[in-house]
This record gives structure tokens, C-alpha cells and sequence, in this order.
């Protein structure tokens, strides 16, 4: 498996890819939006003998009276079906972190899994005094930094792009 930043070449099998790994057309429709709108700041792919079996997507947010805090969300990330359970998501993210860390984003938000994201570091992001913008358990909304101490003193509300409230 290689995981790599996207091209252009792989916009539509990171649709399919999204379309296979949700219920709706929602989260393949919001990547294609943020895409567009949001301008990326990571998004890579994982392949597997040159089919895309995975996606990873973080987006500019921004933490309410901390605009200049370099943040990024973490989301939407797809697995395919037929290529969960085997470590994909997990490289995904693994190296979407290293990734931001290298273009110097201080801290990445979340809206996932409890059970899953701890693992990389992510603890609720309440814990830095930090919330999120959307009615969501507590739990399921965290935070990591990747500059150490870069939440000292920021506490405030997350803001996601215009484009995850039409979703």
C-alpha cells in the first residue's frame, strides 16, 4: 500500500471511494465542495496496486478570538468496504498528521470515533477548553497538537468551512 498526496487524476475515484464507504452521496459530495471551496490544505489517497482504496481529507478550521492558530479538521476519511479493517485508515492517518505537521498546522480537530482516534494522540478537545460549533457528544469531538502547548491559552469554539453546514 502506498499512501500519497491526491491529483487531479484521482477526483473521481476518490468519489467512488467516499460513495462506497458511506451510507448517502453526503460525505463524497462535501469532499468534492471542500475541494473546491475550502482549498485543501492535506488531502492524500491510499492505493493498493493502482486502485484508491482510501482518502483522507483535512481543511482550514478556525478557533473562535485564536484566528492566526494554524488549525486543520480532520475529515471527511473514507475507507472502501472491501479494504476496512486492514491498517488503511490508520496509515491515512498517520501520515495526513505528518503531513500537517510539516506544512506547520498547529493542532488538528476531529469529529470521530471516540474508540478509534485516541490512538493518535487525539483527546477530547475539551480538555483544552476547546468546543465545537455543531451539537455534538463530547466524547466524539477531539483535539491533538502538533506544536506542543500551541492550545495553551486558546480555548474557544470551533469553525468549520460553510461547507459541512450544508451537509
Amino acid at each position: 500500500m502506498i499512501v500519497r498526496s491526491e491529483d487531479r487524476n484521482d477526483i473521481f475515484r476518490v468519489y467512488a471511494v467516499n460513495r462506497a464507504a458511506f451510507e448517502t452521496l453526503a460525505e463524497a459530495r462535501l469532499v468534492d465542495r471542500l475541494r473546491e471551496e475550502a482549498g485543501p490544505v492535506v488531502s492524500q489517497v491510499a492505493e493498493i496496486e493502482g486502485e484508491i482504496v482510501g482518502h483522507i481529507l483535512f481543511t482550514p478550521v478556525t478557533l473562535d478570538d485564536h484566528p492566526e492558530l494554524p488549525l486543520v479538521g480532520l475529515g471527511p476519511m473514507a475507507v472502501h468496504p472491501d479494504h476496512q479493517r486492514q491498517g488503511i485508515g490508520s496509515a491515512l492517518v498517520e501520515a495526513g498528521l505528518a503531513a500537517c505537521r510539516e506544512i506547520g498546522a498547529a493542532g488538528v480537530v476531529v469529529l470521530g470515533h471516540p474508540e478509534f482516534y485516541p490512538r493518535f494522540g487525539f483527546v477530547p478537545a475539551s480538555q483544552f477548553g476547546i468546543g465545537c460549533e455543531y451539537d455534538v457528544p463530547e466524547e466524539a469531538f477531539m483535539a491533538t497538537e502538533l506544536i506542543p502547548n500551541a492550545f495553551d491559552g486558546s480555548s474557544g469554539t470551533v469553525r468549520y468551512h460553510d461547507a459541512f453546514a450544508a451537509w
